[in-house]
């Protein structure tokens, strides 16, 4: 086994906040130069940029975790991962059909934009993608779950749209795959305020706006390959597999 280096939390030009430079050529350039072996794709409430992403990081030999940054009903963010293409695009459905029908106001959010591999904008999300789903945290979990997906609530310490800042607490029948610290501290520090995390995996990422960001902070997964199954398999700790923040 080997040890691969992860950040799993980026936003393309999709999103609204995502700067119009992360563009899928230039994140899979950003995430070569920074010697990234696993990326995660995860957009606000859509996944429509993981496709193209997953061919052009490949021909790097970067795997990527595809997926989505989801608000949930009480305005929580939680990172959703798939494993295969079927999959994903009935999560596509599941935001598109649960997304409020609220127009983005590009002077006021941003443009939320995907292009092909030439930069050439192929499709506009007309729909605000930062807004809340009508779903709720726990049919979230449970619909990502349903598809063997992934689930991690995201930046977990930050003070807007974290589990805490909007529940209050940590659940207590919780079904999370892992809990993810912004690189704002570190899983060490936020456990010294609230023990109860060290029930669950620890991650860090980068949360990559814009290009110099991604790869700031990364988490390492020790792996025989970079793969779904043994990204999965390295969450719960077993046959050897682990994760490390550094």
């Amino acid at each position: 086994m080997n040890f691969f280096r992860a950040d799993l939390h980026i936003h393309t030009v999709l999103s609204p906040c995502g700067d119009l430079e992360m563009s899928p050529v230039n994140i899979v350039s950003e995430a070569t130069m920074k010697g990234l072996d696993i990326i995660g794709i995860t957009d606000h409430n859509t996944t429509r940029h993981c496709e193209l992403i997953n061919k052009l990081a490949a021909e790097k030999g970067i795997f990527v975790m595809q997926g989505a940054e989801v608000t949930t009903k009480e305005e929580v963010h939680c990172l959703a991962f798939f494993e295969n293409t079927d999959a994903l695009k009935k999560f596509q459905e599941f935001l598109d059909h649960n997304l409020p029908e609220i127009m983005n106001d590009p002077a006021k959010f941003g443009y939320q934009v995907q292009v092909d591999e030439n930069d050439n904008v192929v499709y506009e999300e007309k729909k605000l993608l930062i807004n809340a789903i009508s779903k709720s945290f726990e049919e979230t979990e449970a619909f990502t779950h349903s598809m063997n997906g992934i689930f991690i609530p995201a930046h977990i310490n930050r003070k807007k749209n974290s589990i805490y800042s909007q529940l209050g607490l940590l659940p207590g029948n919780l079904n999370a795959d892992a809990l993810e610290v912004s690189k704002a501290t570190t899983p060490e520090q936020f456990a010294s305020i609230h023990p109860e995390i060290n029930g669950f995996p620890l991650i860090r990422n980068s949360d990559a706006h814009w290009p110099g960001d991604i790869g700031t902070a990364f988490t390492v997964f020790f792996l025989k390959k970079p793969s779904f199954a043994e990204i999965r398999l390295a969450l719960k700790g077993d046959n050897g597999r682990k994760i490390i923040v550094e």
